[in-house]
Formats: structure tokens, C-alpha cells, sequence
């Protein structure tokens, strides 16, 4: 029986969240599953809820106010929400609300034991579990104690800690309602929670089951260490039996209280192994029917296993769709070699995986490459594993972790793509400097023609348009002369380390000799910023204005000040050339530097107070004297040993080599950045288009569609506002996650280690890409905008692509959580020479913002050397 304010469990269903709260919901529909067996009871219904607020005095100017505190506010937040607490259960509930409570509690059974449990609107959803953010209240007796305690269920939406929860996760409290479970108690022998997937390793095969004595309550409480299985398979895989001393349990005249356990019975264990196997079995049962891993609360009573909640697991990653085929694979992470992990938008995924050069699958907005085939082959698999290596060593260490399981990745003997060992026979190409002036050449050539083109189409003509200049893009990108040339940079940079080592004893000879290299694209960005503050320096008028810039037509305000004009001209004049760029630019949806210009202001700012008239051109000058001083130190040192004109010969040809091609490394990312800001601005035109035709609501919404979706709206000028909207829910739930280095089929995430002893045993062990030892403050920057920096600042961050290396000109070294060899940031740190340890796990968490840190930058490890600092 059911009415406004009163629903039965077996009354209701997934599709009545907004009626009964999220935990109500999946009550009723775990109720509807054969073989699933859970308490009987009612739901006090959102109207309810609604009603008795709407009866409380001023209640919606305390929501309000609410709404506008930041979630940092704690002290605030408190006060107010203890208001509305105090508000809520002090309101006298209405007769007709009394009576249909009451008439379910004789439904039930009045003289009967229940548990009454909050059950929020926003609450077990897919994307955030709100788990234990309102109350429940266990072993409540009488119609009177059971009224009181909804009111107290009410109250608890405001809590502190729920408050916060829902502003960190964007909910506004004025949209929230809350339900109220009223359900059969249960008094078990044991109780406690099961994961359909492992929540340390996030594998979906594997199921992790907890349980103690008594009521759950113990366990979640942390008053008990519970016992623990896991199961794969139907078949238990690890089990750890713990001491358990206390149990809650249940009191004749209401209430709970901690129980001693019998010394006989505390190191038994609570579950049998076929009660554990029987309850897993419940649980991938649960699972199918919800399609997603669940967290799921039992108890167990006269060996009868009842479910009282069941909740998607929120903090998994997300598989590749290509894992439901029932085969074996692993994925690596692109984002990772990319130095950009930060979840993306739809049409920034597309955009990428349409222009790549490997097919790439979408999970958890980042993008991964199924590596299973290659890794199955001996005749690729060693090559393989050497390239990831010099890229990232944890990434190897993953991928070995991977391989070393038993018949997980077969062995192939057929005729996959062979990769050949690096460190072998040099790339075939001539030292010639006009190799990479031809490249570049033709690179602007393409960009000048794809500029032209794309401004006479429009409307769904542009996407056939676009479709055709990613072949284009991509040609560009394979072209076998610039591969070479890549390669050439690269394969010299290893011989030098290598073979100087070897002959000399010399540490990555290379950091020293590629300083102030030519033609990097990059570097020239970071040397061409101080220009800019040099042309604005003499001006303190626009000094100042700069200062105070919140604005990103702050250009066109700039003439009016004594100075301006010339200040303008150098910023455009610098857009003009690397306003494609911006963090995270593999992502087309993010803001480019020629869009929100504001985000140069903090650099030039940093670059007018550390560095006097003309740091560009005495940097440059300086670290190419330093290269030329170690190159003939080296070569002098050669000549003096055995065999020492032939290694002295051979070596000049390898640093001509790598002074020649290292500097294009970072050209091919520039020209796909630049081609990137022609196609996101042709992309803005069509939907300020469809903006005005009232398709969209805002520009913004097409980031939220995959490249073939935008074609078909603009083909048809219809959208679902609803995806647009699951798609931001999404997003915003992506960028909670942290991607794993390499993910498997299984969901199981491997991050890699550092299997090293050669450091001090409190340092941070990383991977040492460009020499030299720096003391300083740390600098931890998530946010290239909030740059502030002192001389001798070291930068620590989780990533740094090129839109960082403007930076790098006012910084005395670099920690990185992400990074390689041969990545961007390592790349330019050797060029200005700035010592530098990339792929220090978690270095923006345990690092503190204005702590005093050593990196040691050949060694591979950083050191912490006071606990000063704020933590980030």
C-alpha cells in the first residue's frame, strides 16, 4: 500500500529515486532479483521531507545562504548547518504524515525492531555514493522512537560533512531531498560489506569480502579489524583472519552496544569458506542485474545471507569498451606519454584519436592503446619494452608486472610488427642542418594551404573538409624523413650517454651537450617570453595595470597607458607565434593562450622581477659556450686513450648529431598544436552558429559531443540536452580518477615501481633526466597561472607539456610526477640546463608548497630537507 507520503519497498524501483532517495531505489529493485533476499520495510517518502521544510521558519534563506559558502569554509558551514539541524527537528510533523507512518508500522509489524536510514536523492548514483554522509539509526522500537529518529534522518542531510561532501561534488543543497528507510531489523551473526571488485587493484574478476561479528556497525565504525577474503573465480585466493575482541549488537529495549567477544571465539573466523563463496556468488548476481561493480552491505543470520544495500563502486577506473569481448588485454596509457593525464572532454577524445597515429580507445576521459598484440610477440615484445623503457621506466616495470603472470598475455609465434632494439644501429641520415629546415618548410607550407582552405566551408561541408585534413595531418606526422629526424636527435642522445660512460665515466654526457641547442621550437618559446619582458620592463605604468589583469581584453585597454602600445605588440606579436598553445593542449576544448591571454601575465610578471634586459640572449650564449667547452673537454679526454682518435672521431660526429636533430624533436608537436587552434576555431564558428539558431545554449556544449555527434547536429540541428549534460556529469566525475600507467581487461590498474637501492632511504626515487644537483624552495604548481616564483625556485607539478616551458627561464630545477627521457620537460630542462627528476610518484602530494628540497638530477631522486611549507 502505498500513498503520497508512505511507499512500501516492494512498491518501488530504480526509476523512483526522486520519490524514496537513491538507497530507497535500489532497495526495491535489489527486492525484485530472484535469490536475493532483503528486510521488509517502508519508505518515508522526498514529499515528506518537502513538506515538513517547507514548514520550517526561514528555511529557504538558510539554503540559500548555504548554496553560497565555499567548501572550505568549514567554521561557517558548521555553525549554519547545526542551525538547520536544530531547525529540521524541531518542526512538529503533521497529523496526516503521523498516521501513514503509523499505519505502515502496523503493515510491518509495530511491536517490531527497525533500522530507519537516510535516503538521499542524490545519493548511490553511478558517478558519487554519498556513502555514510546522512545517518541511520539501528534497533529502533515503537511508533514514537521511529517518528523521532526520521526527523533526526531529515536533519542529518546537514551535517557538516554532508554539506561539504555535496559542495565538493557540485550539488546544490537546494536540490537535494531526502527519504527515509524504515526496515525490518535484522540481528546477525556476522556482517559486513562485499566488493564486486577489488577496491585496492580496481580488478573486476576479483571480489573482496569483510566481515566481523555482530552488527555491520562495527566494522564501518573501525572499532574491529575484520576478517578478510578475496575470491576469483569461485574459488578463495587469499584470506587473513583477524582478532576481534568487540562486536555491536543489538539491546531488547532498543538501541545498540559494543559486545566483548568470547576469547574462544575471537580468532575464529566470522564466515565459513562456504558462506564467503555463497556470498560472492549473491554478488555477482547483484552486479549483472546493475551492470556495474557494486559495494554491497550483508548480513548474515541462522546462515541466511540478507542484502541491506547495494551501491555502484564510484572510485574504479573505467575499462576500454574493447575489454567485453572475454579476452586478455592491456592498455597504456596515452595521456602518460603525452604529459597530460587530466581527464578530457568528448570532442578533445575524438579529435585525438581521429588524428592519431594508433587506434586508441576511450575510458574514464583519457585514452589508451591495446598493447596486447605487441607484447604477445617475442619478435616485437623486446623492442617493445626497450622503447617504453626510455620513455618511462615505471611504465615497463607495469608491463613486466603484467607479463610475468602466468598464460595473461600469450605467446604468439605469428608475424605481428617487429620493433626494433634501440641503442642498435643508428638511424641511415646525413648530418645536415637543411634536413630540418626542409621539414619545417613543409610543414608551413601545409598549415599556410589548410588555413586558406578551411575558411570557404562551412556547415556539415567543414567536417568532410576536416576528415580530409587529418589524412593530411597525419602524413605529416608520418613523413619518413621527419621520423628519421626525430629518431637521429634521440638515438644520438643514447649512444653519447652510453658510450661516454662506458669510455670516460661520464653521466649522462648528453644533459651537458645539447644546452642551448638549435632550432627547438620549445625552448625558443620559454627564451622569447623574456623578450616580451623586456619590451614592457621600461614601463611601469603597464607594469603596474598588468598586475591587477583579470580581464582577457585586457590588449585592447593596454594603448591607453604610457607604453602600451609597445607592450601590445610584443604580447601579440608572441600569440602570433605560440598562442596555439596552453596546458593540456592535446585537448582541443581547452583554452588557448591566444584565447584567455591572461594566463601570460603571472610569466611575464615573474620574468620583469627575476631577470634584467637581455636574460634571452645571454642564456642562449652562454649555454651553448658551456656545450662547446664540454664538447672539447670530452673529446681531449678521448684522444688520451687507447684507440682514442677513433672514439674522439666517432664522438664529434654524434654531438653534430644531436646539436643538429634534437631541436626538432619538439617541432612536430608545435605543427600539430598549430593545426589544432584552425580546426577548434572552425569548429567555434559552427556552433556560435547554432547558438544563434538556438540549437545550443551556449559554445561550450560541443565539447560534450564526439566530432561525429557535432557533424550530425550540425546536419540536422537537433541535440539532446540530456547528453550534454550526462556528458559534463561525467567529465566531472572523470577528473576525480587518476589514471593507471597500464590498465588490463580485468580493470586492474598497475602504476610500476622503482626496483632500486642505490638511494638515501628517505629520498623520492624518480628518474633523473638532465644532470646537476639544485638545493631550493619547492614551487608546487598545479595551475600554471598561479605562478609566483623566487630566484631559485625549484618546480614540482604533476606534468609538464610545452605550455610550461615558459617557466622553465625563471626556475632552478624540476620534479615531475609524469615524464621520460625524452619527454618535453626533460628535453628542454637539459637545454637550459636545469637539473631535473621526472616520474616521482605523488611528488605534488608529498612535497609542500615552500618546503626546502635537494634534486639530485643524474642520480633520480629529490630529498626533503624541511618540514616548512603549506600543503597543496
Amino acid at each position: 500500500m502505498s500513498d503520497r507520503y508512505v511507499r512500501d519497498l516492494d512498491e518501488v524501483d530504480e526509476t523512483q529515486v526522486a520519490i524514496v532517495g537513491g538507497k530507497g531505489a535500489r532497495l526495491g529493485a535489489l527486492m525484485r532479483l530472484d535469490g536475493v533476499r532483503v528486510p521488509p520495510g517502508f519508505c518515508v517518502t522526498t514529499d515528506a521531507f518537502r513538506r515538513v521544510v517547507a514548514e520550517g521558519p526561514a528555511m529557504a534563506d538558510h539554503l540559500d545562504h548555504l548554496s553560497r559558502l565555499a567548501a572550505d569554509d568549514r567554521e561557517t558551514i558548521r555553525d549554519r548547518s547545526s542551525e538547520i539541524r536544530r531547525l529540521i527537528e524541531g518542526i512538529v510533523l503533521p497529523d496526516d504524515l503521523v498516521t501513514a507512518i503509523g499505519a505502515a508500522l502496523r503493515r510491518h509489524g509495530v511491536d517490531a525492531a527497525y533500522a530507519v536510514r537516510s535516503s538521499a536523492t542524490a545519493e548511490d548514483l553511478a558517478t558519487a555514493s554519498f556513502a555514510g554522509q546522512q545517518d541511520t539509526y539501528l534497533n529502533v522500537r515503537g511508533a514514537a522512537a521511529v517518528l523521532a529518529h526520521v526527523s533526526r534522518c531529515w536533519a542529518s542531510l546537514f551535517t557538516e560533512r554532508a554539506v561539504t561532501y555535496r559542495q565538493r561534488n557540485g550539488i546544490d543543497h537546494r536540490t537535494v531531498h531526502l527519504a527515509v528507510v524504515v526496515q525490518k531489523m535484522v540481528f546477525p551473526q556476522a556482517a559486513g560489506v562485499l566488493f564486486t571488485a577489488d577496491p585496492v587493484t580496481s580488478n573486476r574478476k576479483v571480489a573482496s569480502v569483510e566481515a566481523s561479528f555482530g552488527l555491520g556497525e562495527a566494522l564501518v565504525s573501525g572499532l574491529v579489524n575484520p576478517d578478510a577474503w578475496r575470491v576469483r573465480d569461485d574459488a578463495i585466493i587469499d584470506r587473513s583472519i583477524a582478532v576481534k575482541r568487540l562486536a555491536v549488537d543489538a539491546l531488547p529495549g532498543g538501541g545498540t552496544a559494543r559486545q566483548a567477544i568470547s576469547a574462544e571465539r575471537q580468532d575464529r573466523p566470522a564466515l565459513t569458506d562456504d558462506q564467503v563463496l555463497r556470498l560472492v556468488r549473491v554478488g555477482r548476481h547483484i552486479e549483472a542485474a546493475f551492470g556495474c561493480p557494486q559495494d554491497i552491505e550483508w548480513c548474515l543470520a541462522d546462515d541466511d545471507v540478507q542484502i541491506v544495500q547495494s551501491r555502484p563502486i564510484t572510485t574504479l577506473f573505467p575499462v576500454p569498451a574493447s575489454a567485453r569481448d572475454g579476452e586478455n588485454h592491456v592498455y597504456l596509457s596515452v595521456g602518460h606519454q603525452q604529459m597530460m593525464t587530466d581527464a578530457m572532454k568528448p570532442l578533445g577524445l575524438s579529435m585525438w584519436q581521429l588524428t592519431a597515429m594508433a587506434p586508441m580507445q576511450e575510458a574514464g576521459g583519457r585514452l589508451f592503446v591495446d598493447a596486447t598484440r605487441i607484447l604477445a610477440s617475442p619478435a616485437s615484445r623486446v623492442g617493445f619494452l626497450d622503447m617504453v623503457e626510455k620513455s618511462d621506466p615505471l611504465t615497463r616495470d607495469a608491463l613486466e608486472t603484467v607479463l610475468n603472470r602466468p598464460d595473461f598475455v600469450p605467446t604468439l609465434t605469428d608475424d605481428a610488427p617487429r620493433v626494433p632494439r634501440l641503442g642498435g644501429t643508428p638511424t641511415t641520415i646525413e648530418n645536415d642542418p637543411a634536413i630540418v629546415t626542409e621539414l619545417v618548410e613543409r610543414s608551413r607550407t601545409s598549415l599556410a594551404a589548410l588555413r586558406r582552405d578551411i575558411a570557404t566551408v562551412s556547415g556539415p561541408a567543414l567536417f568532410d573538409f576536416l576528415l580530409a585534413a587529418f589524412e593530411e595531418h597525419k602524413r605529416l606526422l608520418a613523413d619518413p624523413l621527419s621520423m628519421q629526424a626525430i629518431m637521429a636527435g634521440m638515438e644520438a642522445t643514447w649512444w653519447l650517454n652510453e658510450q661516454l660512460a662506458e669510455w670516460l665515466g661520464e653521466k649522462n654526457a648528453a644533459d651537458s651537450l645539447t644546452l642551448s641547442a638549435p632550432g627547438n621550437v620549445t625552448s625558443e618559446m620559454g627564451l622569447a617570453l623574456l623578450d616580451v619582458a623586456d619590451a614592457i620592463r621600461p614601463y611601469p605604468e603597464v607594469v603596474t595595470f598588468l598586475r591587477d589583469v583579470d580581464d582577457d581584453g585586457f590588449l585592447d585597454e593596454l594603448p591607453r597607458l604610457a607604453g602600451g602600445a609597445q607592450a601590445r605588440d610584443a604580447i601579440r606579436g608572441y600569440l602570433d607565434r605560440y598562442g596555439m598553445r596552453c596546458v593540456g593542449e592535446i585537448d582541443i576544448t581547452r583554452p588557448r593562450w591566444a584565447e584567455r591571454p591572461t594566463t601570460l601575465v603571472p610569466l611575464i610578471l615573474d620574468n620583469i622581477g627575476l631577470h634584467e634586459a637581455g636574460a634571452a640572449g645571454r642564456r642562449f650564449a652562454q649555454g651553448h659556450a658551456q656545450a662547446q667547452r664540454k664538447r672539447e673537454e670530452l673529446l681531449e679526454r678521448l684522444r688520451a686513450r687507447p684507440d682514442g682518435e677513433r672514439k674522439a672521431e666517432e664522438t664529434a660526429r654524434m654531438i653534430d648529431r644531436v646539436r643538429t636533430f634534437i631541436g626538432y624533436r619538439e617541432y612536430p608537436k608545435y605543427a600539430i598544436i598549430s593545426r589544432y587552434l584552425v580546426y577548434k576555431q572552425a569548429l567555434l564558428g559552427e556552433a556560435d552558429r547554432l547558438v544563434q539558431a538556438g540549437v545550443l545554449r551556449e559554445r561550450d556544449d560541443i565539447f560534450h559531443l564526439t566530432f561525429a555527434e557535432l557533424h550530425d547536429v550540425v546536419r540536422t540541428h537537433r541535440i539532446d540536452d540530456r547528453l550534454v549534460e550526462r556528458r559534463r556529469e561525467a567529465f566531472r566525475t572523470y577528473q576525480t580518477l587518476t589514471p593507471p600507467r597500464v590498465l588490463t581487461s580485468e580493470g586492474e590498474g598497475i602504476s610500476g615501481a622503482y626496483r632500486r637501492d642505490d638511494v638515501p632511504a628517505d629520498a623520492l626515487v624518480g628518474l633523473g633526466v638532465s644532470a646537476g644537483i639544485v638545493e631550493g624552495r619547492a614551487r608546487v604548481l598545479l595551475d600554471l597561472a598561479e605562478a609566483d616564483l623566487e630566484p631559485g625556485d625549484i618546480l614540482v607539478t604533476a606534468y609538464t607539456d610545452p605550455s610550461w616551458s615558459p617557466l622553465f627561464v625563471a626556475v632552478a630545477g624540476l620534479v615531475t610526477e609524469v615524464g621520460g627521457l625524452m619527454t618535453h620537460g626533460a628535453v628542454i630542462a637539459r637545454e637550459y640546463g636545469l637539473p631535473a627528476v621526472v616520474g616521482v610518484p605523488d611528488a605534488t602530494r608529498i612535497i609542500r608548497d615552500g618546503q626546502r628540497i635537494r634534486v639530485h638530477g643524474a642520480d633520480g631522486y629529490v630529498e626533503i630537507l624541511s618540514d616548512e611549507g603549506t600543503q597543496v
